[in-house]
């Protein structure tokens, strides 16, 4: 593992954000005896990637902040069908003959954002998500059970980086974690750095799974905590139900990860989830710059964490709704309402 010392130049740049997430490391570690180091969190992707520090482009190279008439915007070109929405994009902005950074000029980043997200593109209009929404809003819709001393059994239907680093943590606290993937559809970041990827599921049991088959109800049935990142519907599908899961027997408990809320169909990457939440730096001509890797998508994990062992400690029964872009905000403006180690609201 990577010393601190060097990641000390991607910290830098974050360290007056963090505040708000070490409160939440630090409850973590009351509850599950577990330290977080905050740094190997937040950073060993992009130094083992080798990733240079973010500016206009993230650091991953797929995210940029535009300029816009009226702020800054943030787009995701990160799949090969966004780069081919792109000219359908520039017509929607009003300038099909331009390029997406002139097309942006010309109009508000509110604007960008939202057509951007009709085309099924991330997309963020800077600090459009600062609203005061708690990171974590929690639902009873289950009837509680105080575990024993047992490790509960996490089912992780989650891809990329949030979800399965809050099962990695949780892990770490005794869980016993078993990764799920579809046959069709597999974690993309088994395609990216391996020993980000090893890091993040090291010990944890592997299934990969027809969806089609029905067995994604079975294997969801033996667990005590769900950990997804899907829109509600598309698990509903494949019959799989939250609120179903809950009632099913107590003590149980069901993470559910999204960009901005689970009643907000707008997807989101780690880039542009901070961007919405406001969580930025400014250069030295006051333009806006990226933050760190992805940045919204490790706070995630870690605040996504600490609201599972809480709602196991007392008794479960919980739907944890997670939001990308307001765990960024919580940051971004410690001084928002619900930050912290007791940012919960209701859903």
């Amino acid at each position: 593992m990577l010393k601190n010392a060097a990641l000390a130049h991607w910290l830098r740049p974050v360290e007056p954000f963090l505040s708000p997430l070490a409160e939440v490391a630090r409850d973590f570690t009351r509850l599950t005896g577990v330290p977080v180091d905050l740094p190997t969190v937040l950073f060993l992707r992009a130094e083992l990637a080798g990733h240079p520090l973010p500016g206009r482009a993230s650091a991953g190279g797929s995210c940029r902040l535009l300029p816009t008439a009226d702020g800054w915007a943030a787009v995701s070109l990160a799949r090969p069908d966004d780069m081919a929405a792109v000219p359908a994009l520039v017509a929607l902005l009003g300038s099909p003959r331009a390029e997406l950074s002139e097309a942006a000029r010309r109009t508000t980043a509110t604007e960008v954002a939202g057509k951007a997200q009709l085309l099924g593109i991330a997309a963020a209009a800077l600090g459009s998500d600062q609203d005061g929404r708690a990171p974590v809003r929690v639902r009873r819709l289950g009837e509680r059970h105080v575990r024993g001393p047992a490790g509960p059994r996490i089912v992780d239907l989650s891809a990329l980086w949030a979800g399965p680093l809050c099962a990695r943590l949780l892990g770490l606290a005794g869980a016993q974690v078993v990764k799920v993937e579809s046959t069709g559809r597999p974690d993309g970041a088994r395609f990216g750095t391996p020993g980000f990827y090893r890091w993040l599921h090291d010990g944890h049991e592997s299934r990969v799974l027809d969806f089609s088959s029905g067995a994604l109800s079975e294997v969801v049935a033996e667990a005590d905590v769900v950990i997804e990142a899907s829109r509600p519907r598309a698990l509903r599908r494949l019959g799989v139900h939250a609120e179903r899961f809950l009632a099913a027997r107590p003590g149980r408990v069901w993470v559910g990860i999204t960009g901005y809320g689970r009643d907000d169909d707008r997807i989101a990457f780690g880039d542009d989830a901070a961007v919405a939440g406001g969580l930025t730096g400014f250069d030295a001509d006051g333009g806006a710059v990226f933050l760190g890797d992805a940045l919204a998508d490790p706070v995630t994990g870690v605040f996504a964490a600490h609201a599972a062992a809480r709602s196991l400690a007392r008794g479960g029964g919980e739907l944890l709704c997670v939001s990308m872009a307001a765990c960024a905000a919580a940051l971004a403006d410690s001084g928002v309402p619900g930050t912290g180690a007791g940012g919960h609201q209701p859903c």
